[in-house]
């Protein structure tokens, strides 16, 4: 709780800070801030769908996906096996820290895998995308 607080609370500063910066029409202020809303509001996020993923069997957790996810991974990646391989490789092959995702692409409705750098959401990549699963290649992550 304390590690995505954090994003929480410093994208709300962020936030705060760049309405009185709109207030004032404090352009380079308010230029200034984006780093610090994209870094914690995609860490909200990207944390938000995390902590889902990580859901024990008795909250839906822990199995692997059947009906239509399943059809959809067979179909897109070929097996289950070859989507952890697939997303396994991106995640090795990311530079420095970052997110590995599973994503839906609602415009060419298929499955795809992306990386994202930091803490960016997925949605920085195309806004079709929707993502289904991530995982956290950040060092704290190994640990």
């Amino acid at each position: 709780q304390k590690h995505h607080q954090t994003y929480v609370t410093n994208y709300n500063k962020a936030v705060e800070q760049l309405d009185q910066a709109l207030n004032k029409v404090d352009t380079s202020t308010v230029v200034q801030l984006q780093g610090a809303i994209k870094f914690n509001g995609g860490g909200h996020v990207n944390h938000s769908i995390f902590w889902k993923n990580l859901a024990p069997v008795h909250e839906g957790g822990g199995e692997p996906p059947h009906s239509s996810l399943g059809w959809a991974i067979d179909t897109h990646f070929g097996s289950l096996e070859a989507l952890i391989q697939k997303m396994s490789a991106e995640g090795a092959a990311l530079q420095g820290s970052g997110w590995v995702w599973l994503g839906l692409d609602t415009e060419f409705k298929r499955l795809v895998v992306e990386t994202t750098a930091n803490q960016d959401p997925l949605v920085t990549k195309a806004p079709t995308l929707v993502p289904l699963l991530g995982i956290d290649v950040w060092e704290h992550a190994y640990y």
